[in-house]
């Protein structure tokens, strides 16, 4: 039997769409599960794709299956688990085989396998995958880290199921070890920022305005064919505009409100604090998934406070919802600054060289967070790419200066109104701290020599770094 290309360990909904998107794309591949009868479900549900994919039943079975030297995908749980099955395997591969985790994972957990792999002969790729189920079916955007060798031998097959922009594969090799890892962490960010921005404007526009679902998701349908064309724009019109069959009301109606998350956000602001890059979007928005899950306490405390008082509705309710629009344009600016600026720092600090256009050009398709203005960061980048900070650029300082009065007036407004705003307001003071010369840290600067001695800096430059403090007080 000729050998398949690659293969895949883990069958559920994802190790599933990818496989069956790797043979629709003309490779063989083998399959294996922990559990035979899902792999022998698997190639059941397969249907004219079963040709293209070798079922099996046993790790001997299935390693002897793939053309050396190996890639194997494995699509499991993040975390021992990909150890464990990594354990599993290594007895059975043989020198140069590619062990390639294509699950959510944490980078130093991938930077800490290839350093445990070191002297086997086998090496490793850390692949993230973004575009959820629809994506790994039909095709996802890619980022992987690993050798440029073992980039080699799996990028036709990463490059036939990659997600297509104008015939552009979404997939490129990032640079060694945890590269393609932390690459997809900080999508997860600013994926996690987008969809905090989002869910603040449409509860302005619910609980300020007093629009029904349906007339939100109106809204929203509008500004997709605009600025803020994007598949999270896309589908927040669908899923607003769904209705319950139990009840008949409004799908988003009927949800409870409290948003679960994975990690990836939690990662993304960990690493940006550690590499001292601000990313408070990315921060306001973990912290309003954390807030969100202390449902009960956030009932108690309503009846314990109540909500502050009604403040007069816009008169002008077109104009509002047009700052609204422009207003999340900003804010989606300095989302993806912030990321952008976090990958820049982590490039220099781990070695990878991160090719910001690369990035930028690879999430134009299949993943979460595509959206239009992404042509215009690759073309940033690749116009300077050692720009220390998109905003700066001539395309979104243009956004950010068009935009800057909108972002202002629904950030009083919703703060007057008592709307909780923490990703929209952190955008408008990122801004205004970027952008001011002179700041108010020297101050605290003032205070940390004033209590620790831990010295500053003068504007005249003089060599003297602390102040008088012991000798006046």
């Amino acid at each position: 039997m000729q050998q398949a290309e690659i293969g895949l360990i883990g069958l559920g909904v994802m190790g599933s769409n990818l496989a069956l998107n790797i043979a629709e794309k003309g490779n063989r591949i083998a399959v294996f599960n922990r559990t035979p009868a899902r792999t022998d479900e698997f190639l059941g549900e397969a249907g004219d794709l079963a040709g293209q994919i070798i079922g099996c039943h046993t790790i001997e079975e299935f390693v002897a299956a793939i053309r050396p030297p190996r890639p194997i995908i494995i699509m499991i749980k993040a975390g021992d688990a990909v150890d464990q099955q990594m354990a599993a395997l290594m007895p059975h591969l043989a020198q140069n085989d590619i062990m390639i985790d294509a699950g959510n994972a944490n980078f130093h957990d991938t930077v800490a396998r290839f350093e445990k792999l070191a002297g086997t002969g086998l090496t490793f790729i850390g692949m993230g995958v973004s575009g959820g189920e629809e994506g790994a079916r039909h095709g996802p955007s890619i980022m992987v880290g690993g050798t440029e060798e073992s980039w080699k031998r799996v990028e036709p097959v990463l490059t036939s199921i990659a997600a297509k922009f104008n015939g552009d594969p979404c997939v490129a090799w990032l640079g060694t070890d945890g590269a393609g890892h932390f690459v997809k962490t900080i999508h997860n960010g600013i994926e996690y920022a987008d969809m905090q921005m989002i869910a603040e404007v449409y509860g302005i526009l619910r609980d300020g305005l007093k629009l029904s679902a349906q007339e939100i998701g109106e809204i929203f349908g509008q500004w997709n064919k605009g600025r803020l064309n994007s598949y999270l724009i896309e589908i927040t019109e669908k899923v607003l505009k769904a209705t319950d069959p139990e009840t008949g009301k409004p799908m988003v109606d009927v949800i409870v409100d409290a948003a679960g998350q994975k990690g990836t956000g939690k990662w993304s602001a960990i690493e940006a604090q550690n590499l001292g890059v601000a990313a408070s979007g990315i921060e306001a928005a973990v912290a309003g998934r954390v807030l969100s899950s202390l449902r009960e306490e956030r009932l108690a405390a309503e009846k314990l406070f109540g909500l502050p008082a009604a403040v007069e509705a816009p008169k002008d309710r077109a104009a509002f919802i047009a700052d609204l629009e422009n207003a999340l344009l900003a804010a989606k600016v300095a989302a993806y600054a912030q990321g952008f600026a976090v990958m820049t720092a982590a490039s220099g600090e781990f070695g990878w060289s991160l090719p910001m256009p690369t990035i930028a050009r690879i999430w134009r398709a299949g993943c979460i967070i595509r959206s239009q203005f992404l042509d215009e960061i690759t073309s940033a980048f690749t116009k300077d790419p050692n720009v220390p900070n998109l905003v700066v650029t001539p395309a979104f300082a243009s956004i950010v200066k068009d935009t800057d009065g909108a972002l202002r007036r629904v950030v009083a407004h919703a703060a007057l109104a008592g709307l909780p705003i923490p990703a929209l307001s952190s955008a408008l003071s990122y801004f205004d701290t970027y952008r001011r010369g002179r700041g108010t840290a020297n101050l605290i600067q003032a205070q940390r020599d004033f209590f620790g001695a831990h010295g500053f800096d003068r504007l005249d430059g003089k060599d003297i770094h602390h102040g008088p403090w012991a000798g006046q007080f």
